[in-house]
């Protein structure tokens, strides 16, 4: 069976865009910090995913390794959070699986994507 890249990177962009949605409602509808104000939580949260956002967009394989990198940061946070805070393990859950949808549809884009050329 032959996996197209097309399909690779149609389930990295799922995995970006629906990890981005999440950390937007999570931070500020679903269950917004009442430590910290909720423009300073959404910048340390989203930033990270919005600097291979361009690249990722234009299919260029290098900003696709980095976003398959910077998807491992919200793995880490998911885990993490889905341990220390049951109240919120739905969405820590959601958010892991996500971010492993970005990590192997980047990788896999790049690996097909490296072996065309």
């Amino acid at each position: 069976m032959i996996i197209k890249p097309i399909y690779c990177y149609i389930t990295a962009l799922a995995g970006f865009f629906g990890l981005f949605a999440l950390l937007m409602l999570w931070n500020t509808i679903l269950s917004p910090s009442t430590r910290f104000p909720v423009a300073l939580v959404l910048l340390v949260a989203v930033t990270p995913l919005l600097l291979p956002m361009r690249g990722l967009l234009d299919r260029n394989p290098r900003s696709c390794a980095w976003a398959a990198y910077v998807s491992l940061i919200y793995f880490l946070h998911g885990t993490a959070e889905a341990y220390v805070n049951p109240d919120e393990r739905l969405y820590a859950s959601l958010e892991v699986m996500l971010s492993l949808m970005l990590f192997f549809g980047t990788a896999f884009y790049v690996r097909l994507v490296g072996k065309q050329n």
